[in-house]
């Protein structure tokens, strides 16, 4: 297992590292901690933030200490990254047809694949919730296979509709806003990520497993089309 180092961040915070480099077995050592402290009932903590090799651990220093927490998380190690195995199973539907598919020919032309062999390899992968950022409800997924991975876009595209399926590299999100994206539009789906339940306020958890479900135009909801 890799080694975890500690980063005092300004008065509240610990910085938990497995590594630099994004990989998904430094990731499920982030996930299996993020879980482990989840069930630890650590004193002072309030809030721990995932991220790809890393984890942020924020507490009340009017309770405890950097040193305090940076200990509490050491008593966990060595972890069990089968925990991870332990998350939820999501069914997303997916539509590939146009115009919610914008840049389908272009990830063929570039993997080589015919555009079937794209939608047939994104729909049959399985993908892990890896963490949240950049934007409210933005759920990175791990998974994208190896035969469809293509770079962002040497520019970005403005006004990307809310429930665009994207991927660059080996990952894949669904957007939850209008914005701009440097990354390959494959699909549109309907599934509503932020919720409107304040103790749950994202439908995934980091660590949860996520799988597409190819539906046509007339099977998504009215209010995507």
């Amino acid at each position: 297992m890799k080694d975890a180092s500690f980063k005092p961040v300004a008065d509240c915070a610990v910085l938990v590292e497995f590594g630099t480099i994004v990989d998904d077995d430094t990731n499920r050592l982030v996930i299996a901690l993020d879980q482990a402290i989840a069930s630890s009932n650590i004193r002072g903590v309030n809030e721990v933030i995932p991220g790809m090799v890393n984890i942020l651990v924020n507490f009340d220093p009017l309770q405890t200490t950097h040193v305090d927490i940076q200990n509490a998380v050491e008593a966990l190690l060595p972890l069990n990254q089968q925990t991870t195995a332990t998350g939820k199973q999501h069914l997303v539907n997916i539509c590939y047809e146009a115009p919610f598919s914008p840049d389908l020919n272009d990830v063929a032309d570039a993997r080589n694949m015919s555009v079937e062999a794209v939608i047939n390899a994104h729909v049959g992968a399985s993908y892990r919730v890896s963490m949240y950022g950049f934007a409210p409800g933005f759920a990175y997924l791990s998974g994208v296979p190896d035969a469809i991975q293509v770079p962002r876009k040497t520019s970005p595209v403005r006004d990307i509709p809310a429930g665009s399926v994207l991927i660059a590299g080996p990952q894949c999100l669904t957007t939850t806003l209008i914005m701009p994206t440097g990354w390959s539009i494959v699909g549109r789906t309907d599934v509503q990520v932020i919720t409107e339940e304040p103790d749950k306020p994202f439908l995934y958890d980091v660590g949860d497993h996520v799988t597409f479900r190819r539906v046509g135009i007339s099977d998504l909801a009215g209010d995507v089309q």
